[in-house]
Order: structure tokens, then sequence, then C-alpha cells
């Protein structure tokens, strides 16, 4: 019988993350399509001689990278997701792997800048009609590399909610997990500002062809680049938080204090909840009552919807008589 109930209890720590999921093929599509692309450019730019067109095949070189780096971390998180040594599963990979893609955001956006600060300081003869044919070209396949990754985007703004995990980034719509996949919004940003880049591009040789404003070229690149800096700012921190296991935040802390203290004369008297994957949560729940429950019996009145997939309860009574405490 002992045996019985404790086999009942034992569960392997996959928590779904060795499921292969739909952003990891939609990620790859658009990976595969991002490398044919800059090979094309590149060899285009070395064949025709045009500047404008390798350039561009080496910026979408570092996408290119950022994107592989997405594909692997994908691949790994479902080869490893029951490997005994991580405690929690592989959930976190893709917090790793979007911490490393953001910090190559943020450099491509700082030589986007430096570049553009050089070209408005020494201002270079642009062909016109050959960077707009390659600025649309560019803007057409980052198209349909986002709809191919799905999702649309709104912009949060700093407005007090240092606590959040989601403030000051882009974020990203699409299903539940991708909402908290750091690594799919990775990709999603380096397409997101691939195409940022082409429409600021477009705009600005517009202008200097039939307007002689030349120097909104450099202009459009150092508003791209301010641009590219606050999401990979937001995606450092996001990721950032999930790696180094800070606090979940409110909306997740709240209703699990709430459900617990709502039962008798309960109190939460400590509290620990953090992520271990997209969207996935581990707690450990310190519990005060003069009459403890059942650990399972607290298991049981936890909200449902919050991602919580590996729970501790500790229970203490609070009666002058306790005996000792009981743990699970």
């Amino acid at each position: 019988m002992h045996t019985e109930s404790v086999e009942r209890w034992v569960h392997d720590h996959t928590f779904g993350q060795d499921e292969k999921k739909s952003a990891e093929r939609r990620t790859l599509i658009v990976s595969v399509v991002t490398i044919l692309t800059m090979i094309v450019e590149i060899g285009a730019g070395i064949v025709f001689g045009s500047m404008a067109l390798l350039a561009d095949g080496l910026h979408m070189g570092s996408h290119a990278s950022a994107l592989a780096i997405s594909v692997f971390a994908y691949r790994y998180t479902r080869v490893y997701a029951k490997d005994a040594r991580f405690n929690f599963g592989t959930g976190k990979v893709s917090s790793l792997a979007a911490f490393a893609s953001a910090t190559l955001l943020a450099l491509v956006a700082l030589v986007m800048a430096w570049e553009s600060v050089g070209r408005l300081l020494s201002p270079v003869v642009i062909r016109f009609n050959q960077a707009i044919l390659v600025a649309v070209i560019g803007l057409i396949i980052n198209g349909v590399c986002l709809a191919v990754l799905g999702g649309h985007v709104s912009f949060n703004g700093m407005r007090g909610r240092e606590n959040e995990e989601d403030a000051d980034h882009v974020h990203v719509h699409a299903d539940r997990h991708d909402h908290h996949d750091h690594n799919f919004r990775s990709a999603y940003l380096h397409v997101l500002a691939d195409a940022l880049t082409s429409v600021l591009a477009i705009f600005a040789l517009l202008f200097g062809k039939y307007l002689r404003q030349q120097w909104l070229d450099p202009c459009m690149g150092l508003v791209g680049a301010t641009l590219v800096v606050r999401w990979s700012w937001g995606l450092l921190r996001s990721s950032a938080r999930v790696l180094l296991d800070l606090q979940a935040p409110d909306e997740v802390l709240e209703p699990i204090r709430k459900s617990i203290e709502s039962e008798g004369d309960n109190r939460v008297s400590d509290l620990h909840v953090w992520s271990v994957g997209p969207g996935i949560y581990a707690a450990e729940i310190a519990i005060v009552s003069s009459r403890p429950r059942d650990p399972d019996d607290y298991y049981k009145i936890l909200p449902g919807d919050l991602g919580l997939v590996h729970v501790t309860v500790e229970t203490h009574r609070c009666a002058a008589d306790a005996g000792k405490d009981s743990e699970t």
C-alpha cells in the first residue's frame, strides 16, 4: 500500500517540453527563408557589385544567426526534456536563448546607429532605384515571415509597472504558450526589426529621391536603432527574470494567496513562485493554520489556470499545543 501511495505522487519534470509545438515549426520555416534570402542577396551583391545588396545581405545574416539560435533552443529543449540533470525540465533554455538573441539584437542596433551617425557626418552617394528595390523585396519577405510566425504586437510603455514581467517591450500574442515563450518572441523581434528597417528605408529613400532630402536616410536609421534597442532591452529584462528565478508577477501570486486564505483561518506565511518554462511555474507555499489540512486539499483549491506544474506545500499549526509540523 505504501508503494502504491508513493507511485501516485511520482512524476516526471518534462511539463510538456518534450512536445514539438507550432512555434518551433514556424520559427524553422522563417529561419530557412531568412538564410536563403541572405545567401541570394550576398551572392547578387558580389556578382553585380552592389554594396546595397551586400550590406542588406550581411544585415540579414545577423538575424539568420539569431533565428538559428531559436531553432537550436527548441530542439535542445525537446531532446533533453527528460534528462534528470535538469531539476525542473528544460523550459529555461527558451529564456537563455532569448537572452543571447536579444544581446545580438542590441548589437545590431548599435551598429545601425554607428553607421547612421557616420553617414550624417559624411554623406555617401545613394543609388536610389537599386536601394528602393532591395528595401521593397526585403519588406515583402519579412512580411511573409511575420505572417508565418503569426500573432500581433502591442507596445507596453513604462507606467510604473516595474513588477510586471512583460513591461516595456513588444508583446507577441499568438496562443498562451507563445505569449510566454521568450525564444519565440526573440525570433519575432528579429524579423520585426528587419521589417521596420525596410519600412524606414523605403520612406527615407523616396524622400531622398524625389525631394532631395538625403539626410532622412541616416536619420531613419537612428530611429530604427532606437526602437530596436528598446525592444531588445525589454526582452533582456523579461528573460533575465526567468534565468535569475525572480518572483512571479502579482497576477500569479495574488490568486494563489487568495485561494489559500479564503478557506478557514489559513494564512500564507511564505510564498515563492518562479518560472520554469514558457507559461509554467513552480511554487513553494508555507501555510499557518490552527487546523492544518492535508496538503492534497490545498492542491485542489489552487487556481488551475496559472500554469502551476510543481507545487510544494508546507503546513504549520499555530495553536499553543501544536505537534510536529507536517510537510510534503
